[in-house]
């Protein structure tokens, strides 16, 4: 029988660090804000389509975790 993983108990830490440090590479580059303009809708009716879809997955949804509070510089915050 096969020995429980400790590393990966409560996640993968190794992953996670080796994501959270390509994303700061990445922010830091300088291409996130090109990045953000490439995927921006190229027309109104894909805009529109885009709403719609999100409206439809809003409809769907049991609402905001009331663990999770909004916070003015866009960041979110677990109680």
């Amino acid at each position: 029988m096969k020995k429980p993983d400790k590393i990966h108990g409560e996640g993968n830490y190794e992953a996670a660090k080796q994501f959270d440090d390509a994303e700061k590479a990445f922010v830091q580059s300088g291409k996130a804000e090109q990045a953000a303009r490439d995927i921006a809708p190229k027309s109104k009716a894909e805009e529109d389509e885009l709403n719609r879809a999100e409206q439809a997955a809003r409809s769907r949804s049991k609402g905001e975790d009331p663990a999770v509070r909004r916070h003015p510089s866009g960041k979110s915050k677990k109680k």
